[in-house]
């Protein structure tokens, strides 16, 4: 049997890149899954390919209001929630700090960071309910280091990771597990079209070719790790961030053509 029989997963921003990687998944290895997200007409398709075990359930992480609905939602179709995996995010557009509005930098924490607070206070009782559960909070390796221009989805990305501890240690002794992962440069639309107000998308201003592993990371590298902690083999795990980035964060490598 697999071990994501009788599971139910509810992911955010789950009809996007990294977020349809995580649904499909979960669904072939016999998870009920939920498809959270703002675009319902994507949500919708994504649950029609894949059938049984599928609802979609349109969830604006920034709203408390569509929290309890898509919770209530998912209770109802399948029973129990199981695992919360906040992927749901957006990136601003490219400015110095004294050059961003409120109004953007506003936008960019509600959804980074307020959406995924919101995602474990409404899903917190419904995993006790459950008899515990997993969280996943998907962060950035933005929120590693400071990174010019990106100053609101920076300071969100550092801010899940406190918020993933807090929750960790409120949420262990009600058998409810909460983890990071911390991807690098992902090959999404992300990352390959430009933000809202933006003209140019990251990739155009990234290679990965210094790096020890000179390629983009692909959706499913993602999926690979998220797989491992929602799983019964990461049962000792929490409060822990997995930064997955390539060597990223370590630096430009030493090329192999380079003297011994």
């Amino acid at each position: 049997m697999s071990s994501f029989s009788q599971q139910t997963v509810l992911v955010t921003g789950g009809a996007g890149g990294q977020g349809a990687s995580h649904i499909r998944a979960l669904h072939a290895e016999g998870a009920n899954v939920v498809i959270g997200g703002i675009n319902a007409e994507r949500g919708a398709a994504l649950a029609a390919e894949l059938g049984h075990r599928a609802l979609s359930v349109r969830l604006d992480v920034s709203r408390e209001e569509s929290w309890a609905a898509a919770l209530a939602a998912t209770e109802t179709a399948f029973g129990a929630l199981t695992t919360l995996v906040n992927n749901a995010g957006v990136q601003n557009p490219p400015a110095l700090i004294e050059s961003t509005d409120r109004a953007t930098w506003a936008r960019i924490l509600d959804v980074n960071l307020t959406g995924t607070f919101l995602g474990i206070k409404a899903a917190a009782p419904a995993l006790r309910r459950a008899g515990g559960g997993t969280i996943v909070n998907i962060g950035s390796t933005m929120g590693m280091g400071g990174t010019a221009f990106y100053a609101p989805y920076v300071a969100g990305k550092w801010a899940v990771r406190g918020l993933t501890r807090t929750a960790a240690l409120e949420l262990g002794r009600d058998n409810i597990r909460v983890n990071a992962i911390h991807p690098g440069v992902v090959d999404t639309a992300f990352i390959t079209e430009p933000a809202a107000g933006s003209d140019a998308p990251i990739a155009d201003f990234y290679s990965p070719e210094p790096f020890a592993v000179p390629r983009l990371g692909q959706p499913a590298d993602i999926t690979a790790l998220l797989m491992f902690l929602v799983s019964p083999e990461a049962a000792f795990i929490t409060g822990a961030e997995y930064v997955i980035d390539g060597g990223l964060l370590l630096g430009p490598a030493l090329q192999s053509d380079s003297p011994s």
